[in-house]
């Protein structure tokens, strides 16, 4: 990662704040973009207070103009774009789909899906240009592995995600540019530590692991799909959830 430029979105906190951290810990010079200044202030002081190279860019994901604002914002500034981690997402009240409205659903998508072909588009001028690029998705084991009921626009979203990267892992291999994505399981986000210990603990239950993912430990698996040692990988994900999607009944002991 040394002297990479490494733009991630929803870098304000939870995953996205860890993959800036641990990108910047590994000599990459990370770019975070989030919505909230406050907050990327905050992980950027973090950042350089122990001696890695990080900056902001306060944009939305759901605007196209804001995507392009950021692309050509971090080549002003770094003459290049090396890699796109593509975390940033909305988490939304549950909804069963005979309530879901359709105010619902299209925020979601709106969100979730159109912000990650924003994103996309803003930065493939410049990786087609330097014949280089990794392009690394934040999806989810819900929608791609796994069904959720009372998030089905959620995880439509994310099965979404799943197939625009592998469709635009082959448009953009000639151009040495590779496409993957992370799977999470359940991660002990700020997100997931509002909800009451009765929660947590059904969220636990079917994890043969016997506990939640860390926002590092998924970090991890985005730092290795970004690197060159990746290189002949593209157009795949990465599970990171504890095994949870590996039993087939959740009711024998293991």
């Amino acid at each position: 990662m040394n002297n990479k430029i490494a733009i991630i979105t929803g870098a304000s906190k939870g995953i996205g704040r860890s993959i800036a951290k641990v990108f910047a810990a590994e000599g990459a010079n990370v770019i975070l973009v989030s919505r909230t200044e406050k907050d990327l202030k905050n992980v950027v002081d973090e950042i350089t207070k122990s001696g890695g190279k990080a900056s902001y860019i306060v944009a939305d994901i759901t605007k196209p103009e804001n995507m392009e604002r950021m692309a050509q914002m971090t080549l002003k500034m770094h003459n290049r774009i090396d890699i796109l981690i593509h975390n940033a997402a909305g988490i939304y009240p549950p909804s069963r789909i005979d309530v879901m409205s359709k105010e619902e659903w299209h925020e979601v998508i709106k969100t979730n899906l159109n912000g990650a072909f924003y994103a996309v588009k803003a930065v493939i001028p410049a990786m087609k240009n330097q014949q280089y690029g990794r392009i690394v998705f934040t999806s989810s084991i819900s929608g791609p592995r796994v069904g959720l009921p009372t998030k089905s626009h959620y995880t439509a979203s994310k099965s979404g995600m799943n197939g625009f990267m592998k469709t635009i892992a082959i448009e953009l291999a000639k151009y040495k540019i590779t496409v993957n994505a992370v799977e999470p399981g359940n991660i002990m986000t700020e997100g997931m530590k509002v909800n009451s210990t009765k929660v947590i603990e059904e969220r636990t239950k079917p994890i043969p692991m016997g506990r939640l993912g860390t926002p590092e430990e998924t970090a991890y698996a985005h730092l290795f799909l970004a690197s060159d040692e990746a290189r002949y990988i593209t157009g795949q994900s990465i599970i990171v959830d504890g095994g949870q999607t590996l039993p087939e009944t959740h009711y024998g002991e293991y």
